[in-house]
C-alpha cells in the first residue's frame, strides 16, 4: 500500500522498513523496553514528514496517492459481482439479505478511502493521522491556537493484531451503525448485528491470526491468501491452514473462474442458504398452521 507514498518523494522502500525494523533495538539501547512494534512504522513516517523528507504529507495526500494503489487481479470488481450474485439468490431477495464489505487493515485508512475499492465498502478501520493538533487547554479558550494544519503530526488512531479484533466485534455488535452502542457492553447472541457466524475473513498474514481465530471458533468462515508465485507466503498460509485457522486458502486472484473467486462466491451463497433455512424455520414456529376442517 505505501508504494506510492514512497515513490512521491523518492524514498527508498526497502531502506526504511529496514529502519522501522530497527527501531526497537534503537529504543532498548535508550532505556525503552516496551515500544509498540505494530504502529513504529506510523510513527517513523511522521519523522520523515516532521524532517522535511516528506515535507507536505498530509492527510489529502494520501487521499490522493490512494488512487495509484494497485489491487489483485480481479479486485475491486469481485465486489460487486459478489453483491449481484447474492441479489439473484431467492432467499437473499425474500429475507433481504444483504452483503456488505469491510476492510479491517494495519495501512492507511485515507490511502485506502481515496482507492478504486473505496466505491464498494460498507466501513473502513485502519490507521490515521492527525495534522491540526488540539493545544493545551483548548477546551478552555475561545479561539485556540494550536499547532497549524499542514503535514501529519500524530498517530490518531491505529490498527494491530489485537485492535482488529475489537473492529470485527464492532461490526457484529453493530457499533459501525449505532455508536450508541459500546463494544464492550454485555450483548445477547441474537441481538448482535451481524453474526459471527454469517461473517467471512480473507486475509494474508500473522497479524490476523486472532480475527481467524475468533471468526473460526464462532462459526464464521475464514479464507487464507497469497501471492501468485510467492513460495514464502504460500508456506505462511499452509501453515495457518495447519494451525486450523482457516478453511481454505488460494492464490490472492479474484477473477471469475479462480479457485479463491469460486469458493468466496460460493460460501457467500452456502451463507445465504442457511440463513433462509433458519428464517424459514423460525417463521414456521412462530406462525404456526392454519385450522382446517376435521373429515
Amino acid at each position: 500500500m505505501q508504494a506510492p507514498l514512497f515513490a512521491r518523494y523518492g524514498v527508498d522502500e526497502r531502506q526504511f522498513w529496514a529502519e522501522v525494523n530497527a527501531l526497537p533495538d534503537y529504543y532498548r539501547k535508550r532505556g525503552l523496553e516496551h515500544i509498540s512494534q505494530e504502529s513504529q512504522y506510523l510513527d517513523h513516517l511522521i519523522t520523515y514528514a516532521q524532517d522535511g523528507i516528506f515535507h507536505d504529507l498530509n492527510n489529502a495526500v494520501l487521499r490522493e496517492l490512494g488512487r495509484e494503489i494497485r489491487f489483485y487481479d480481479g479486485l475491486p470488481d469481485f465486489l460487486g459481482q459478489l453483491r449481484a450474485r447474492l441479489a439473484e439468490h431467492p432467499g437473499a431477495r425474500q429475507h433481504e439479505i444483504k452483503l456488505e464489505h469491510y476492510v479491517v487493515s494495519t495501512g492507511l485508512r485515507q490511502m485506502i478511502l481515496g482507492s478504486a475499492v473505496a466505491g464498494y465498502l460498507d466501513g473502513v478501520w485502519a490507521c490515521e493521522f492527525v495534522e491540526e493538533v488540539a493545544p493545551a487547554r483548548f477546551d478552555r479558550e475561545a479561539e485556540p491556537g494550536g499547532m497549524p494544519a499542514g503535514v501529519i503530526k500524530q498517530v490518531g488512531y491505529s490498527i494491530d493484531n489485537t485492535t482488529k479484533t475489537r473492529a470485527v466485534f464492532e461490526i457484529n455488535k453493530g457499533t459501525n451503525v449505532n455508536p450508541g452502542i459500546d463494544v464492550n457492553s454485555a450483548m445477547a447472541l441474537e441481538d448482535r448485528r451481524v453474526p459471527f457466524q454469517n461473517m467471512l475473513y480473507v486475509a494474508d498474514g500473522p497479524s490476523d491470526v486472532p480475527v481467524f481465530s475468533v471468526v473460526r471458533n464462532q462459526g464464521g468462515r475464514t479464507y487464507g491468501v497469497f501471492k501468485p508465485g510467492d513460495e514464502a507466503e504460500l508456506r505462511q498460509v499452509k501453515r495457518l491452514l495447519s494451525d486450523a485457522r482457516i478453511d481454505a486458502f488460494g492464490e490472492a486472484d479474484y477473477r471469475p473462474g479462480s479457485t479463491t473467486a469460486m469458493w468466496i462466491g460460493q460460501a457467500v451463497i452456502e451463507m445465504a442458504d442457511r440463513i433462509t433455512a433458519d428464517r424459514a424455520q423460525i417463521l414456521e414456529s412462530t406462525v404456526g398452521k392454519a385450522p382446517r376442517h376435521l373429515v
